[in-house]
């Protein structure tokens, strides 16, 4: 009964809360994706350093991780 009297009182706060995190959830999860681009971008690096990848497929899937990259940093200034 106390909780529906506090109702109009406590439903900002608890909307603010929900808000607050679902935006930590989002930045959560794009801090992972840019961390686990650089983290494939470094293995790929040492691969061809190692001669395990060609240079032609080195260039192809860093390309694309960089890219990959590029399109987070753009994400995260327009946001």
């Amino acid at each position: 009964m106390l909780n529906l009297l506090l109702a109009p009182l406590t439903a900002p706060i608890n909307g603010i809360t929900w808000i607050a995190s679902q935006i930590q959830e989002r930045v959560d999860a794009e801090l992972d994706v840019k961390e686990n681009l650089q983290k494939q971008l470094l293995s790929l690096q040492l691969a061809f350093d190692m001669g395990e990848v060609e240079e032609a497929d080195f260039e192809t899937q860093e390309e694309e991780l960089l890219l990959a990259i590029q399109a987070l940093a753009d994400l995260e200034q327009d946001g």
